[in-house]
């Protein structure tokens, strides 16, 4: 076990980083396009300033359209970018018991070698973030992602196998390789170990199956899984069979999981197929959830679960399709820095 920790993402936080769009297929190829993504990405950071700092990575040729789309208060970080998935090209933040912050670098890839993807700027990102928050530098050898685990704070991780066991990732890795890896970086004891992600994900533009549009821990022993419930859509069996394994297995402490299925939006495909629209896929803050809506009918119902969910939190509401027709949401554009506990014993 190690000394080091990840927090809940229901912890208190110091702060959200984030990245803005600065080009490639995420900010598009025309003007209308980059308004889009520029518009989505500072909505999400407009809506968490409103709880806690928020620090923004901005390309140096981008500082002066940042500004124009951000909240004055979010904190402009100049620095070279690839992409502006914050959650998987910045550091994973961790504790130890003596009160340190720690960032862990894990070894990014272009989510396994993609041929779309170019990753040379963003494979710094983590060290640079590590650097301007303080954070004691944690490199790890192995290659993730932010938007590959998910933690409930008391020793259990959430993962796929078709992320940390892609040989386009870690080839030649076993699971106990990985978790020891994960135990000594987050201080999990128990990883959960689910069968893959879904179908949009797993198709040519996707991470092949992050778990964190998939299932999330909003308290100790509740997980909230995506549901699919359209039999004409690939992900209702996808699903039917995850919600199955996670009722087979065990958090760290031994308790059965209180599964909680969250509703696909009613929505089954957009231009490029069948969508993977989740709600899975929201950012815990201090005081609040931002959440991912789709202009559905399904929202209202989804925005009342996460609310239940999250007990004295207030839910914000922002249309994510924009996000997900660039491949993911709001989860998978932040990352949260946890703030050390204070009054620590001598």
């Amino acid at each position: 076990m190690s000394a080091w920790r990840m927090p809940s993402e229901t912890a208190p936080q110091d702060r959200v980083w984030m990245a803005f769009p600065t080009g490639g297929y995420t900010l598009g190829e025309t003007a209308a396009e980059a308004h889009a993504a520029r518009s989505v990405w500072a909505a999400v950071a407009n809506a968490v300033v409103e709880f806690e700092p928020v620090t923004m990575l901005v390309a140096p040729a981008d500082v002066q359209t940042a500004a124009a789309y951000l909240h004055p208060d979010i904190e402009v970080f100049p620095a070279a970018l690839n992409d502006a998935w914050m959650r998987d090209i910045g550091p994973t933040f961790v504790l130890d018991d003596g009160g340190r912050l720690g960032a862990v670098d894990w070894v990014f890839n272009g989510w396994g070698g993609q041929d779309w993807a170019a990753w040379d700027k963003d494979a710094l990102v983590a060290s640079a973030v590590a650097a301007r928050s303080g954070a004691s530098h944690l490199v790890s050898p192995l290659v993730n992602e932010g938007g590959g685990i998910h933690v409930d704070g008391e020793g259990t991780v959430l993962v796929t196998e078709t992320v940390q066991l892609d040989p386009g990732r870690n080839p030649g890795l076993s699971k106990a390789d990985v978790e020891a890896e994960l135990g000594r970086t987050l201080g999990v004891s128990h990883v959960v170990w689910l069968p893959r992600g879904l179908t949009r994900d797993s198709e040519r533009f996707g991470t092949r199956g992050h778990v964190d549009i998939v299932a999330a821990i909003p308290s100790p022993g509740t997980v909230l899984v995506h549901s699919q419930q359209n039999p004409a859509h690939p992900d209702f069996e996808v699903c039917r069979d995850i919600i199955s394994h996670l009722a087979t297995t065990r958090d760290a402490a031994g308790r059965e999981w209180n599964i909680i299925e969250v509703p696909a939006p009613e929505t089954l495909t957009d231009e490029e197929g069948f969508v993977d629209y989740s709600y899975i896929n929201h950012l815990v803050v201090n005081g609040g959830v931002i959440a991912c809506t789709f202009g559905d009918p399904m929202d209202e119902k989804a925005l009342r679960i996460l609310g239940d969910a999250y007990p004295g939190r207030r839910v914000v509401g922002i249309d994510a399709r924009e996000l997900f027709a660039r491949g993911g949401g709001i989860h998978c554009i932040t990352q949260q820095q946890p703030s050390v506990p204070q009054n620590l014993p001598e």
